[in-house]
């Protein structure tokens, strides 16, 4: 399933940003703050990228102390976007992939226009190729 870019909507056009619904705009609004720091923003491209990083290993990529590192994992944590496992003294890390998605997936399924298979966000309009 394919994502492409088509021609905004004709001048005069009323479509404007849907409303949202409460739960899903304060989900959206903790996990935009969360992401909006640089060292939790590289944590979560980190784990994406390797699927699971422990404690010491995102410190020696982020040149960040372990209690600074830790900080942030326990709000990413909190938030529910990253699960640890524990094996013997380690800590691993990935992201909590049923969370992050279901949250993406109603903001864009609020746009969504089934009629059309758009997404229509005031003058832009994304169209899925279903083929």
């Amino acid at each position: 399933m394919a994502t492409n870019l088509v021609e905004p909507p004709q001048e005069g056009s009323t479509q404007r940003f849907p409303s949202l619904p409460n739960h899903l705009e304060k989900n959206l609004v903790k996990v935009f703050k969360l992401l909006s720091d640089e060292t939790r923003l590289r944590i979560m491209l980190y784990l994406a990228q390797e699927e699971e990083l422990f404690v010491t290993a995102l410190c020696e990529r982020l040149n960040q102390s372990q209690p600074a590192v830790s900080h942030h994992l326990a709000l990413l944590r909190d938030a529910g976007l990253i699960e640890a496992r524990r094996d013997g003294k380690h800590n691993y890390y990935s992201i909590c992939r049923e969370h992050f998605h279901s949250i993406m997936g109603e903001l864009f399924n609020s746009f969504n226009d089934p009629d059309e298979n758009v997404i229509r966000i005031d003058n832009f309009v994304l169209k899925q190729n279903l083929s």
